[in-house]
Formats: structure tokens, sequence, C-alpha cells
């Protein structure tokens, strides 16, 4: 880091210092309730690494949901430019990082590109949890580095105070020219029924990035040209979300309506390679023709997208004997979006979605408190390349009554169905000063394919206990153990086409086993009157990782073939904190993984972090903070990896928050992000050579009423 970036950040913080010895005050910390756990527990019982982002501090990040929880400790993003972003825990990502639409499955199809959005809204949540531990398996099995659970506010659970509450926010950033505007209402009609209406609309341009410099080749030379934005990283959306809900004494029953649309660009997505095809350890590609480079001359490929989703939520207390509440929850998502060049399109994506869950709480039994529950829920997804005269859809259904069509090898997969079937269960006691918590669950999965592919049917059994001990006042020692088999995706079974966002071949294997971990974390927690801490070690043995492993290569175009092998993931996470007075808080945090498959660097590892925080709450409404941390440089690579340099990067934000009068309050906030102006390389990105965003301010405000 150069010595003048080295003084803006000194500078930053040596304004802020002084205030840290003005006054001498106890620090009373917040205490927030995770809302996807049924026992209706408190972070502070589970002294596992789970975490909390409330609306707040969401209205100020990102629209997708990796980029929103990119700063959290043990968290990063495989960002694939403004409109698709999912969050890597661990070094995990994908099918064992369950993204959770308010303890439901989302039924998009995220899970089988980077480039694909996850529907859920982060602007528009009541809050987004991390969640570790034994709860996961409440969810869904092999999520060893944990779960992300969006809890929205589309069906309301209570009446609004007064008969009407709800926010209003606008927002801009200067880095990508983005406006963004929200809104939810909650209104009372007649003396049990709530109302619910959302929306957030947002528009962005390219963002800007610095020293970004673009190769245009010309014959058999090339030459770089500086530019000051990344092409086709613009992205837009408008979310409606209508919910109603009759509340009761004891407990609601709601449903509601959500449509989503989405157009974002795709940086560095290329269909060059139409037509090719793997043959064993080589490919055969038809000859390129002259237009192979008109993706850049017409601005790139796009994503269209639309969701609509119906939602059934109940809750019910003393529901019979025996038990103490009852939570029911039913879904149905249909999904669909178009990948265009030059407002053609290229793929097709469908995708319809089932799913329900229901869950008992039960009375305590010899001192256990508990809940039981089953789940059920089916994908169909439907891929076609209409350019490519894929061929029409086909009625899972009918499979077999009908003669099967050849595969069309630019689409990833043949049209696939997934049905799974669950049974969990959580429990958890006192015994002393230890409090132990245990989870298992059990999934069978059917998956029928239309091709000559042969279905899948297995059977996953998963177990996990936590046991946290606290061994001195403000101290607790926590130990989390599980075993956990993950059932594989139809992707990793039957893939056998082209993978643009990826640039590569992708082939799947029908033979693959449920993939299994042997888990285990420990970590040490403290909670003073000024002084806190965690820390947390853990490591995952793997038998059968499933993974895509390189067998061919031609340019930047890879074969990869799914396979499974020994595994091992091993890391920490640690923070401590100190609050110089009951106003002004400053803490210093770091985190590391390693990754092996195979006695080899695995892929998209995020480097190591460590770094510091300020946090003040001021007299007369106004609340500051400024962050300072440092990625280290990524050179533990797989092998068809490029290592990542390392970067800076300085946060400052400043809020003022009041009130019109004793009903309606409003806040207004000012952020300046990579205020370094330093270039940011994310190594867990499929696009790790094109750099994120720049110096960028963003102002805001919210209303209340």
């Amino acid at each position: 880091m150069s010595f003048h970036k080295n003084l803006i950040t000194l500078s930053i913080f040596s304004i802020l210092s002084p205030i840290a010895f003005a006054e001498d005050q106890a620090t009373k910390l917040e205490t927030i309730q995770l809302q996807a756990h049924p026992l209706v527990q408190t972070a502070a019982d589970f002294a596992v690494a789970d975490h909390v982002i409330d609306s707040k501090k969401l209205k100020e990040r990102a629209t997708t949901i990796g980029d929103a929880l990119a700063d959290e400790l043990g968290v990063y993003s495989n960002q694939y430019g403004s409109g698709s972003s999912r969050p890597v825990i661990r070094g995990q990502d994908g099918p064992r990082v369950k993204v959770l639409q308010h303890a439901s499955e989302t039924a998009d199809v995220s899970t089988l590109s980077p480039d694909h959005a996850v529907t859920v809204d982060p602007i528009l949540a009541k809050q987004v949890e991390v969640i570790r531990g034994p709860s996961t398996l409440l969810y869904s099995a092999g999520n060893v580095g944990g779960l992300v659970n969006v809890t929205d506010q589309k069906i309301p659970t209570q009446m609004p105070q007064n008969g009407l509450e709800g926010q209003v926010g606008l927002r801009y950033n200067s880095g990508n020219d983005e406006k963004l505007a929200s809104a939810g209402v909650t209104a009372a009609v007649g003396d049990s029924f709530a109302l619910r209406v959302e929306a957030l609309k947002n528009k962005s341009n390219d963002y800007i990035a610095p020293d970004y410099a673009v190769e245009h080749p010309h014959g058999d030379h090339s030459h770089f040209e500086k530019e000051r934005r990344v092409g086709n990283t613009f992205a837009e959306g408008q979310t409606v979300n209508v919910g109603g809900s009759w509340i009761h004494d004891r407990g609601f029953v709601g449903l509601s309506y959500s449509n989503r649309q989405d157009q974002y660009g795709l940086p560095g997505h290329s269909h060059e390679y139409h037509g090719c095809e793997l043959h064993g350890d080589h490919f055969h590609c038809p000859e390129s023709d002259e237009d192979a480079h008109h993706d850049e001359e017409h601005g790139g490929p796009w994503v269209d997208l639309k969701s609509e989703r119906y939602d059934l939520r109940t809750e019910l207390d003393q529901p019979f004997k025996g038990f103490e509440k009852l939570r029911a929850h039913a879904s149905f998502t249909d999904y669909e979006h178009d990948e265009l060049e030059e407002n053609s399109v290229i793929s097709n994506f469908k995708s319809k979605g089932y799913d329900g869950r229901l869950e008992l709480v039960h009375v305590p039994v010899a001192g256990w408190e508990g809940v039981i529950g089953t789940q059920i829920s089916q994908q169909k997804i439907s891929l076609s390349a209409p350019e490519a005269h894929a061929h029409e859809d086909v009625d899972l259904d009918d499979h077999n009554d009908h003669e099967h069509q050849d595969h069309n090898h630019d689409v990833l997969m043949a049209d696939t169905k997934t049905q799974k079937y669950s049974l969990f269960a959580l429990e958890h006691t006192q015994i002393g000063d230890v409090h132990v918590e245990l989870g298992g669950r059990v999934d069978h999965q059917k998956i029928e394919v239309d091709s000559s592919q042969k279905n899948y049917s297995g059977t996953g059994v998963s177990a996990s206990a936590t046991a946290n001990w606290a061994f001195a006042p403000n101290y607790k020692l926590s130990i989390v153990g599980s075993h956990q088999q993950r059932l594989p995706l139809a992707q990793e079974l039957y893939a056998d086409g082209l993978h643009f966002a990826t640039n590569t071949y992708e082939l799947g294997n029908d033979q693959l086993d449920k993939e299994t971990s042997n888990n285990l974390e420990l970590g040490l927690h403290y909670e003073g009157a000024k002084l806190d801490y965690h820390a947390h070690i853990y490591h995952n043995w793997f038998d059968d990782y499933i993974y895509g492993a390189t067998v061919a290569q031609t340019g930047n175009l890879r074969g990869v073939e799914y396979t499974q092998d020994k595994a091992k993931f091993y890391g920490a996470e640690a923070q401590i904190g100190y609050a110089f007075s009951d106003w002004y808080k400053m803490s210093v945090f770091g985190d590391y993984v390693r990754g092996k498959i195979d006695g080899q660097n695995a892929p998209r590892v995020p480097a190591g972090r460590l770094g510091s925080k300020i946090e003040a709450d001021f007299a007369d409404g106004w609340s500051g903070s400024a962050e300072y941390y440092h990625v280290f440089k990524q050179d533990d690579i797989a092998s068809y990896e490029n290592q990542t340099q390392g970067y800076n990067m300085v946060n400052v934000g400043v809020s003022y928050a009041g009130q019109l009068n004793n009903r309606n309050d409003y806040r207004v906030y000012l952020k300046a992000n990579n205020l370094l102006d330093d270039q940011v390389y994310s190594h867990t990105s499929f696009l790790s050579n094109i750099p994120q965003m720049g110096r960028n301010f963003s102002i805001g405000m919210e209303f209340g009423f």
C-alpha cells in the first residue's frame, strides 16, 4: 500500500480516536432473536457463530444477497457483475450454502450457475441470518459452513400499531448511478386482518473501476485500452409483494403473492464456444467465424428474469395436547429467465417449485425442549436454446410414454424433476453449566431426467450436536460436531453441455454417491461490560466430495467432469471488541480458510482478511462508523486458476436519525465505500479477472410512520 493511502487511513481513524476517552461507561449489548430458530431462542443462548444483520444495515447494502453479506466475518461473495451474487461461507458456496426465503426454498436456478440471481430481496428483508450448528438441519443437510435465511415481512404476524405503519426509502450511489426506491405499508382491515404491500425498484448503470484496461484483439495482435466503466455490469429490477393475514389470539394464517422482474448484464460472458463438444480429454469445436466478438461490439449478453411466488403461512399456539406451537408453510414458485444477445434469446431457463413444511414444538419432556417436523419439495427445471433449435419442453410426468429425443449440448442438461422428502428434529436442554443442542435430519431424494441417463434415488442421514459450557462468569466454551450427508444435485448427475457463464463444458456423472462430511468446530466467547471477544476454529473432512475435475482445455474453455474424492477445509475466525464508552466501540477482526481436494488446492477459496472497525453513537441522533481491512493475496490456487492480488478496503459512514412527531421518524445516511479507490479482484468469483467497483459514495433516506 502506498504512503498516501496509509496517510488517508490513519487520518480517518485519528479523527475518531479521541472520542474513545471522552466517557468511561459500560455498553449494554443488544440481544437479537434468531427468527429461523423455531424454539425462539436468542443468539446469546447458542454460542456458535450465528450472526444477524438487521434491516437498518441492509438498507445501506447491495441488492444481491452475496454482496450484502460480503463484509461479514467468514463470509465472502461470488459476485457476477451487479445482478447476481451468492454468499461464500468458510470457503463453501453453491449447494453447500443454502439461501432460504423465510425458512423456505427459493426454487430458482441460482445453484446452476453464478450468473443466475438468487430471488431474495435484502433491501425489503426484516433481517438476514447466517445460521450455523445443529439448527441448520431443520432446513437442509450438507451446509457445513452455514446457511442464510432472509426473513421477509410479506405476511403480517401481528396487527399494526394505530392501524397503519410503514417505511419508505430512497438511495443513490455514485459508482454506478444507482437509483433505488423501496416502500412497505401494513394496514389494519377491521380488528383482526392485516394487509401488507411492499415494492422495490432499482436501476444502475455499468459501474466505475480504477485503472481498468480492456484487451481488444486485432487479427494477430491485440492492444489494451483504458476504460472508466466495466462493461455490461448494469442492473435493474422491480419487486412487488402483497400479503394478507388473519391474526387471532392463538396465532395467524396468511397468504402472499410476489412478482419479481430483473434485467442485468453478464460481464465476461462469452458464447464463442457455441457448438463445442467434449470427447474424452479433448474438444471438438466448429471453426470460429468473423463475428466471434460481436458480444463486445453490441454491449454483451444480458438476463431477463421473471419470478412469481405464492406463500401460505400459519402459526397456532397450543394446537393440541403435548405441543406448544404448530407452524406450517407452503409455497409455489414459477420462475423463468432468458439469456439474450442482441435481443435474441440464446438460452431459456424455467423452474417450477413446490415447498411445504410442518413444524411442531413439543412441551418439555424430561427437561428437553424441541421441535419435530417434515418437509416436502419438488422442482422441475427445463432448459432450452431456441437459436440452437432445442427440442420442445417435455412433461416429465409422461417421460416413459415417449421416445427420448437427443439432448442439445448448447444447454447445460436435459429436463429434470427433483422430489425430496425430509424428516427433522431439534432438541435442547440445560445440564448444569452446559447447554446441549442436538439436531437430526433424514432426506430421501428422487430425480427423474428426460434423457437416456438413469434416474436417481438416494437417502441421506445427518446429525449434529453442540455443547456450550459456561465455565466462568461471562465465558462460554463451545464445541460443535456433525456428520452430514448431502445428496447430489441434478446438475452434478446429468450435466452434458456448455456452461457459458463459467466457460466450461460440464459432464455429469449419474454414478455419484452421496457426499459425506464430518465436521468439528471449537469456539471461545467472552462478554464483559466493556470487552467482548469470540474465536472459532473449524475443520471439515469430506468423503466423496462432489466437484468438477478439469479433464480437457482449449483456449479459455475447460472440460470438467463431476467426480468424487476426499477433501478437507479448515480455518479460523476471530473478533475482539472494546467499548470505550456507552456510545463508542472499536473492534479488530480476521478470518482465514484453506481448502484441499485430493491433496490439491480447492478452487475459489477466499484469501485471509484482517481489519478494524470503529462504531460510534453520538448525541442527538448522530452515529458513524469507519472500517479498514486488508484482504491478502491469494496464491494457494487450483491448477486452472490465476493468483489474485491483495487489496485494502476503507469504508466510512455517518447517519442522523430524528423524529418529526411522536409517530413519524426518519434517518439520513451517507457512506463512502472503497475510499482508497483500490483495485479489488475477488478470488471467490468466477470473474476474478474483472475488477469490482472503485471509490463510490451513497446517500439515502428512510421515513417511517
